[in-house]
């Protein structure tokens, strides 16, 4: 069954520092890392790794990065049958890296604002045997919303990551499956707007959205609720030291999506998706960082066998 990810790609350009600079101050940085990345790129390398037939739905521009890009796609098995050339720079990410290994990210949306409703529900209804679509908000919402309309029409799931966190559009919500938020796009779509987030907090949100939720929450693990079941399960996060953070969120979502089509319970499949996270957060960049093959394909035989 096939996964299509209708979302972003950046370049990332990384600089790492002990100490991140106040306004107007200028600081000596550790290293450098240029790297690939992208909500929607980084979410369906991270499938890919598990062997599923990935398709990746954007827009690159006409520069050495959009080059770049494609020859990643290909050399990480993602199919690129639906990504479009368009005039302009492709999307860049400059993001800062603290000595705790946490993010500050600006993400320059390049070609990707460049994506447009008719591409998206072209691409959804050609592509057969689809499994589940995935959405961020990286690229124009209308975007997002038509892909899922068509996706549903279809059958096939639809997971929406929604950040960086801004409101979400009427039509895209009632088309979405599943919502994956993390602590503070949680935060943004409750209407109390507050964390840290608990059980009751979190049945709520599901049952004003109408939707499964899956809530990542950093070293605290993931919460996940199925619609209409009025229960949460907290699965643990594995403990680690990390080292970048970057793309974390991407390789839980990626994981999540495959264990889903792989038949896993929802439960097992953010299971896995928090070990790959896990994993992932002790090494820098972002999919640099991810699960090798071999590696993705031991975390996922560890949680089939109930470990």
């Amino acid at each position: 069954m096939n996964i299509a990810v209708v979302g972003s790609t950046n370049i990332d350009m990384v600089t790492y520092a002990n100490v991140l600079p106040e306004s107007g101050e200028t600081l000596k940085g550790e290293n450098f890392l240029l790297g690939f990345g992208g909500k929607g790129a980084n979410q369906a390398v991270m499938a890919a790794r598990f062997g599923a037939p990935v398709f990746m739905v954007n827009s690159i521009g006409e520069d050495v990065f959009g080059d770049t890009t494609l020859e990643n796609f290909n050399t990480q098995g993602v199919n690129t049958k639906y990504v479009n050339r368009v005039a302009g720079p492709s999307g860049v990410a400059p993001i800062w890296v603290d000595g705790n290994g946490e993010n500050r990210i600006i993400v320059v949306p390049g070609a990707n604002g460049k994506m447009t409703v008719s591409q998206a529900e072209s691409a959804i209804a050609e592509i057969d045997d689809l499994a589940i679509v995935l959405g961020q908000f990286e690229i124009p919402q209308q975007v997002t919303a038509a892909a899922f309309k068509t996706a549903q029409a279809k059958n096939a799931i639809t997971i929406l990551n929604p950040a960086p966190f801004e409101k979400v559009l009427p039509e895209l919500l009632e088309n979405c499956d599943w919502i994956i938020p993390n602590e503070s796009e949680f935060a943004g779509l409750h209407p109390a707007g507050k964390f840290p987030v608990s059980d009751t907090e979190v049945i709520e949100l599901a049952n004003l959205l109408n939707t499964n939720l899956c809530v990542t929450l950093g070293e605290a693990g993931v919460a996940v609720v199925v619609r209409g079941e009025n229960k949460v399960v907290r699965i643990a996060a594995t403990a680690v030291k990390p080292v970048d953070t970057t793309g974390a969120g991407d390789c839980f979502v990626g994981s999540f999506s495959y264990g889903l089509v792989s038949g896993l319970t929802p439960a097992d499949a953010a299971k896995l998706g928090t070990r790959c996270a896990s994993l992932s957060v002790t090494r820098l960049g972002a999919q640099a960082s991810y699960p090798t093959p071999a590696e993705a394909a031991e975390l996922l035989a560890t949680v089939r066998s109930g470990n």
